[in-house]
């Protein structure tokens, strides 16, 4: 159930990953660490998270592991273990839960935290050392009177520190950065607004809202002004959380060089993506297919299909006609997903085969 808090705190696990690595081996701790795919730096795969003095070399998030191998050649690269993690997220959640507070589980490594209180850095200080206690893990805590400043409250108090930030501080603190300062403003958004003279986060907060509303569209220009303000909701929801959509995707080792083969991956894919929604028990009402071509040039695309179904026929042959309108014949693919979006529990509608998914036809 979502409740207004008159103070919102985001807690965030400092180097989550690959401090649960530490964890379980102790005797690297203080090294270079970096977690991706299998481990193997020969492999197409990226990072998944790197420990601090890993990124002092340069090493982030998302990078190819051939690419951080080069720029931390000491580093010990270790393989993603998915279920270790989400065991160790759920030590987490249930310490803070265990406050009597309210939780929103955003991922393995971040939560929001609901409370009455009128001291908030002395539960956000309590929350860092309920869950050391519990779990011998560290996290930053951010503080703010919405989840947008709590959520970027955050990354202004790491490591292992507590940072508030309201509408009291906002523009001191929030109005000489730049827009890509902001939590969902991106490289590609920050490219975009600077076309307009819109470099900073106060200039945003004073952008003309019909140039926002002609580059972004009625829903998401209001919103990318008003993020400039760090305005937005102060509610905490402790409900399940329900997966709008399943997706994967695969990184071959070999180029795939022919249209056989890529449609023979994404068959494969969809059998994968629909075994995930036959576990949800809801039905498909759009598909997308990611595809990247060597070197590194990436389309994505989406189709809404005509009537949500629960047959696994029709998610096949929606996903393969999308595919071949997009792929580029004679081009080599290295990376394939496909994702399929489930109606919500609450969406209802009368329009919908209700056969039970099955596997692949």
């Amino acid at each position: 159930m979502a409740r207004a808090f008159p103070f919102v705190l985001h807690v965030d696990l400092d180097q989550f990953i690959a401090a649960v690595e530490v964890l379980r081996h102790p005797e690297l701790a203080g090294r270079e660490v970096v977690v991706g795919g299998r481990g193997d730096t020969t492999e197409r795969a990226v990072v998944s998270t790197a420990s601090y003095e890993a990124r002092e070399r340069g090493v982030r998030s998302g990078m190819p592991l051939r690419v951080a191998a080069r720029k931390a050649p000491d580093a010990l690269f270790l393989p993603v273990d998915g279920p270790h993690y989400l065991a160790a997220s759920e030590q987490v959640v249930a310490a803070v839960g265990g406050l009597g507070l309210v939780v929103e589980v955003l991922g393995w490594d971040e939560m929001f935290v609901g409370g009455e209180t009128d001291d908030p850095e002395d539960l956000a200080r309590r929350i860092q050392a309920t869950v050391l206690e519990a779990t011998r893990l560290h996290c930053s805590v951010g503080v703010g009177d919405t989840r947008v400043r709590a959520k970027i409250a955050t990354d202004l108090g790491k490591p292992r520190g507590v940072f508030r930030l309201t509408a009291e501080n906002w523009r001191q603190v929030m109005g000489h950065r730049p827009t890509t300062a902001l939590w969902g403003v991106g490289s590609r958004v920050a490219a975009r607004l600077e076309r307009w003279g819109v470099r900073t986060v106060d200039e945003l907060a004073a952008a003309d809202p019909e140039v926002l509303v002609g580059e972004f569209g009625p829903r998401m220009g209001p919103w990318y002004g008003s993020l400039g303000r760090g305005e937005g909701s102060a509610e905490v929801d402790d409900a399940p959380w329900v997966a709008r959509s399943h997706s994967r995707e695969t990184t071959y080792q070999e180029n795939l060089t022919s249209a056989t083969a890529v449609a023979e991956a994404v068959r494969v894919l969809t059998d994968q993506v629909l075994a995930d929604v036959a576990r949800e028990g809801r039905p498909v009402e759009r598909v997308g297919v990611k595809i990247r071509y060597a070197p590194f040039v990436t389309v994505n695309r989406s189709r809404k299909l005509p009537a949500s179904t629960c047959e696994a026929a029709r998610v096949h042959d929606a996903v393969q006609a999308l595919l071949a309108d997009h792929l580029e014949e004679g081009r080599e693919v290295r990376l394939l997903g496909v994702r399929a979006e489930m109606t919500m529990p609450e969406d209802g509608g009368d329009d919908v085969e209700r056969a039970p998914v099955r596997g692949r036809v």
